[in-house]
């Protein structure tokens, strides 16, 4: 083979390889799943695809230290509003928080902590890697919640005789930024001049155990996703002291790790340095066959 070859073979080896990349991650952003609402208490047999869960959220979060640095405790409640599809774009038609008889709820309890420093204005949040999540469904949507009053205890429910408990998890990454002085926020304590509902947002990443009548529900794929993944809007500004209360808008949605194998799922996203060494090992290739031809 002559150098010409040579090097037409490894430009089209190495653009495969970056177009599978790009490729991968595009069509990993969102990961499709399926549920099945049969099992839900007076609900019909309907089947659901799609590729994210929005909500809302209320938390209380408990500012340890002093207003540039320390620890946190927060406690979360967060209700399932809709199914969504097409990366977040499509809303999906299900029975989850309808009006209909047999409509149906879905929450989630999150107990978590962390550290936090400000910088001027702006206050960054690490999380812990020992927060713990709950999700359960509310087949009557009757469940009620009472705010607990520090972030160091859970919210506590009622009239949850019939919930179900779906899935666990555990806290693995975290992180968000509030800032209070942000022209889309109200201001630290509703006091500020801006307008709007934007004053920040947080992401947690989680491990994702299905109970027994979680694979009844999230039927597709199986194994179903190991790791969910909270994305949240921080919907008013606070002061990084004492005890807060912050609410907002707040999303799920799900990813594969190893033990994901190929079958009804997507496939695991080819990690970045695994794409590098596979771009290189096709270089050195050809470096190689160059010094011996």
């Amino acid at each position: 083979m002559n150098n010409l070859s040579r090097k037409t073979v490894l430009t089209r080896a190495l653009v495969s390889v970056f177009a599978l990349a790009t490729s991968s991650a595009i069509a990993q952003s969102f990961p499709d799943f399926t549920v099945s609402e049969a099992p839900v208490p007076g609900a019909t047999g309907s089947t659901v695809n799609a590729d994210k869960i929005t909500g809302n959220y209320t938390e209380v979060v408990t500012f340890n230290g002093s207003p540039s640095s320390g620890t946190f405790d927060v406690s979360l409640r967060w209700n399932a509003g809709q199914f969504v599809a097409n990366n977040g774009s499509t809303p999906v038609a299900s029975q989850l928080g309808g009006v209909t008889a047999n409509q149906y709820g879905l929450y989630a309890l999150y107990r978590g902590s962390g550290t936090y420093t400000t910088a001027s204005s702006l206050t960054t949040f690490i999380y812990n890697p020992t927060g713990n999540l709950s999700i359960f469904l509310d087949p009557a949507s009757n469940t009620t919640f009472i705010q607990p009053g520090t972030g160091t205890t859970p919210f506590v429910t009622g009239n949850n005789s019939d919930d179900i408990a779906l899935a666990n998890g555990i806290t693995t990454t975290g992180q968000g930024q509030l800032d209070p002085t942000l022209p889309t926020c109200p201001g630290a304590g509703g006091s500020g001049s801006g307008s709007g509902i934007n004053c920040g947002n947080f992401g947690v990443n989680t491990t994702f155990n299905l109970s027994a009548a979680g694979t009844q529900y999230f039927t597709a794929p199986v194994p179903f996703y190991n790791v969910s993944f909270q994305s949240a809007q921080l919907n008013n500004g606070v002061a990084p002291n004492g005890t807060q209360v912050i609410n907002g808008s707040l999303d799920v949605t799900f990813v594969g790790g190893s033990s994901v194998p190929p079958g009804p799922g997507p496939s695991p996203v080819p990690e970045p340095a695994s794409i590098a060494l596979m771009a290189l090992g096709l270089l050195g290739l050809g470096l190689s066959r160059r010094r011996n031809g």
